[in-house]
């Protein structure tokens, strides 16, 4: 027959109940455990310090005269504060490591009622790590209508927590919850996709390990990073700020000091200190887009930052320290990198322990329409203004989406600009099939090299290179009405055909000069580009 053997703290205050024969009169968690008639304790282990071996003997004697088939064993632990973590859980791992287990002829219960909480906490961790191959035993007292008996009751718990329907059911609550909040804004009925999201939620929520996102340009790697932050910030407690680099916009020095800092004097120039975006991510998430692109120099010094979290600063000779968690981003086939020698094959090691490869809009058809909804709430809640597809129009744009002929090659930041087009354009709220004739027209022209014009580079030159892409996007639906309008009326009555009823007096070439200006234009540049002069 399989014994239960019950090991626990010996209660100083629980088990102690009062002097003489009173005890018999309340509660004791240990002594009540002994007493329960369909648990037979064969062996119970107690722990106490020296200072409590009264208290043990009398305990053990009273156990002797209501379970005697019940083996009380003193186990000495000398603690030097009980509520101190590190000690408690050192002393208990000590514990269970020299304990001669029998799992073949024992049943094992830890009773957790008796003991500091933090004593309570080591149990826990410590059966759940399976360092005790035990379950844990609740014992509480009687209920105030059975107050003539002393003995109360108990409860095993099963630390298999997929056996308790409510907990499982939160755990699956919060599961999707987190899911969900990953997956906020990225519209997508992608099996495949959906599973690699759950993966990552899976992999942020768990680790500190570098992950690496592998995917075209515009395939979403930024926002993606992004919302991983977030989730970190909520179930790793991050302090510190997302902090994001284009390392294919660094080069030379700049890239050293922008990333690692610089002293002062350290270069031509460098007239103060600057901590860099390694230091300023300190406690948060740094986020390297293009990661392939940094110079073998620069890839050196961040693989020290990464294993060591601490740097030199461009210049300097004194190390400076900062831990951040990292994601990086590359559309760069890094293996083929690292054999052409581009890139560090012990950098490349560390950050490859997770990879997600993001695929293009082209791989994922099946999200072109959820898209759409998604672009153009979007572009309602910037700009206050509904805009929806006629029937026709929404169907033939998706045909064109889907078919062999939209190369995406901006994936869904092209997608992006280009419902920012025709919602800018799209008047009384309605895209119709005019407008998407004329926008698939102007993808068709881009994608095949075409003569398409960059209207907005035409009338801003190189200050269009520090537009976001939505400015630009817009600028651009403007240009294109402004071109082929007789006037700057003319103009602003087509820009703004809906919200100039609204209003008393419709001053639209008023509004649209102001736009113009936000820009350092005027209306006589913007013909003068409008007719190729």
């Amino acid at each position: 027959m399989r014994k239960n053997v019950v090991i626990g703290f010996l209660g100083t205050q629980l088990d102690y109940g009062g002097k003489g024969s009173q005890r018999w009169e309340k509660w004791r968690p240990t002594v009540g455990l002994c007493q329960q008639e369909d648990l037979v304790v064969h062996r119970l282990e107690l722990l106490h310090d020296a200072r409590s071996q009264s208290l043990f003997d009398r305990v053990k004697g009273d156990i002797a005269a209501v379970s005697p088939e019940t083996e009380v064993v003193s186990v000495l632990q000398a603690l030097r504060d009980p509520w101190d973590f590190e000690e408690v859980y050192t002393a208990l791992h000590d514990f269970a490591r020299g304990y001669s287990f029998d799992v073949e002829a024992e049943d094992y219960l830890i009773h957790i009622t008796t003991g500091t909480h933090v004593a309570q906490i080591c149990w826990f961790l410590l059966a759940e790590a399976r360092y005790l191959p035990a379950r844990l035993v609740q014992t509480s007292p009687p209920r105030k209508k059975d107050v003539a008996n002393t003995i109360g009751s108990y409860a095993l718990i099963d630390l298999d927590l997929s056996r308790y329907n409510k907990i499982a059911q939160r755990f699956a609550r919060e599961h999707d919850d987190t899911v969900s909040f990953l997956k906020s804004g990225i519209a997508t009925r992608n099996a495949a996709f959906n599973q690699m999201i759950e993966q990552i939620e899976k992999v942020a929520g768990r680790s500190k390990a570098p992950m690496l996102m592998v995917g075209p340009t515009g395939a979403g790697k930024s926002f993606l990073a992004r919302r991983v932050y977030e989730l970190k910030r909520q179930k790793q407690r991050l302090a510190g700020r997302f902090v994001e680099v284009n390392c294919a916009t660094l080069r030379g020095d700049s890239a050293m000091s922008t990333l690692f800092g610089h002293v002062k004097g350290a270069f031509t120039g460098a007239q103060s200190e600057r901590p860099g975006l390694l230091r300023a991510a300190d406690g948060g998430l740094l986020f390297l887009d293009e990661i392939g692109e940094l110079g073998l120099d620069e890839q050196a010094m961040l693989l020290k930052a990464i294993e060591e979290k601490r740097f030199f600063p461009f210049g300097g000779d004194k190390e400076v320290e900062s831990d951040f968690q990292l994601i990086a981003g590359t559309h760069r086939d890094l293996r083929q990198w690292v054999s052409e020698g581009r890139f560090r094959e012990d950098l490349f090691a560390r950050i490859n322990l997770w990879t997600f490869d993001l695929p293009g809009l082209a791989q994922r058809p099946e999200d072109i329409a959820p898209n759409l909804e998604f672009e153009l709430e979007r572009f309602a809640q910037e700009h206050n203004q509904q805009v929806r597809f006629n029937v026709e129009a929404r169907q033939r744009y998706l045909d064109f989406a889907a078919s062999s002929q939209a190369l995406w090659r901006g994936n869904f930041r092209e997608l992006s600009a280009s419902l920012t087009r025709m919602a800018t354009l799209a008047e009384s709220g309605r895209i119709t099939e005019a407008l998407v004739v004329e926008e698939i027209a102007r993808l068709r022209s881009g994608w095949s090299g075409g003569v398409a014009r960059d209207l907005v580079q035409e009338v801003l030159g190189d200050a269009a290179d520090a537009l976001d892409l939505f400015d630009r996007c817009q600028l651009d639906a403007v240009l294109n009405v402004c071109r082929q309008a007789d006037s700057l009326s003319d103009a602003g009555r087509k820009l703004f055909a809906m919200s100039r009823q609204e209003k008393k007096v419709a001053n639209d070439a008023d509004r649209l000069r102001k736009y113009l200006a936000r820009f350092g234009l005027e209306w006589a540049n913007v013909r003068r580009a409008g007719s190729g002069a």
